[in-house]
């Protein structure tokens, strides 16, 4: 599977799994059905939380974002569509650093809702919603901006052979061919920045949403808690875990079979997920999603 991946500055030749022809067809397959769901699930949940009143809420609002984001994210790597390694590496890179970010803003929301009830419409109001969000895109790209900007940079000495099926840091700076430790101290620490204390301050977090929880008497209350709060600690344990795999590591260490598995999940499997896991299985989107289905039958039967 030979992808030649042209721009005006670089030129790059993306092995992807050639050295495992008989993979193509099942991989081909498999990303298409992949895709086609993160499209349907992703469109479906960003128009129903923008267009259904009744999920006018905080939750619903930073869940429209993440959907969003995901159906850029898949774009980004599935379909190849953008003109170039150079700037699928930059819009990659900006919207996973970005997703990290969201996922930990998604917890505090949780935690005003379970532990500060009756304060909930006040901390979470629009005005911080919106602030919250806009800063959450604003610090994912700036951090593209600097990790693909000091990794474009470095020189390569006509290396263009990428042993991977999309462009990545890691196996970016696997080509280089100087000493890269100034990158590798600044990929560790964006990556600590970016991953681990966004999961450490979930994780946290979780800790003082389960002893709010615990004291919880109504069953159906705590249900929805903690259908809502496990739900979304499989989506962070299947971002995160993955992700920290790659970006908090020495590339020198980096491993083109691990780091393939690995991308597939936080590139392609997670965001195709996240609307499934989080979302299709609530009883409000649902209903919600059965609400628009049926003005549009009425509207389409009158």
């Amino acid at each position: 599977m030979w992808i030649n991946n042209q721009s005006s500055l670089h030129d790059f030749i993306l092995l992807g799994f050639s050295d495992r022809p008989w993979l193509e067809t099942p991989f081909f397959v498999i990303f298409l059905v992949a895709y086609i769901f993160s499209l349907f699930g992703n469109i479906s949940i960003t128009l129903v939380s923008c267009l259904d009143p009744q999920l006018d809420s905080p939750m619903y609002f930073f869940v429209s974002n993440l959907s969003f984001l995901d159906l850029c994210y898949t774009t980004s790597t599935v379909p190849q569509i953008y003109g170039g390694c150079v700037a699928q590496l930059y819009i990659f890179l900006a919207l996973g650093s970005t997703e990290s970010i969201f996922l930990a803003i998604m917890v505090f929301d949780h935690y005003a809702a379970i532990c500060k009830p009756l304060h909930y419409p006040v901390i979470m109001n629009q005005r911080c919603c919106i602030h919250m969000a806009a800063g959450t895109w604003i610090s994912g790209f700036a951090n593209s901006v600097i990790q693909s900007t000091l990794t474009v940079v470095a020189p390569r000495c006509g290396q263009r052979v990428l042993d991977h099926f999309f462009c990545e840091v890691p196996a970016l700076l696997k080509l280089a061919c100087i000493d890269i430790g100034v990158n590798e101290t600044e990929l560790n620490v964006l990556g600590a920045l970016l991953l681990l204390v966004p999961l450490t301050l979930i994780l946290g977090t979780y800790v003082f949403i389960a002893q709010a929880v615990m004291r919880i008497r109504s069953a159906e209350s705590l249900w929805k808690a903690f259908n809502t709060c496990a739900s979304h600690l499989v989506v962070v344990s299947l971002f995160y875990f993955t992700a920290i795999s790659m970006y908090v590591q020495p590339p020198s260490s980096y491993s083109r079979d691990r780091g393939k598995i690995m991308a597939l999940f936080y590139g392609i499997v997670t965001p195709t997920l996240n609307p499934f896991i989080y979302t299709l299985r609530n009883k409000d989107v649902k209903a919600a999603l059965r609400r628009s289905l049926t003005k549009e039958f009425w509207i389409k039967t009158r």
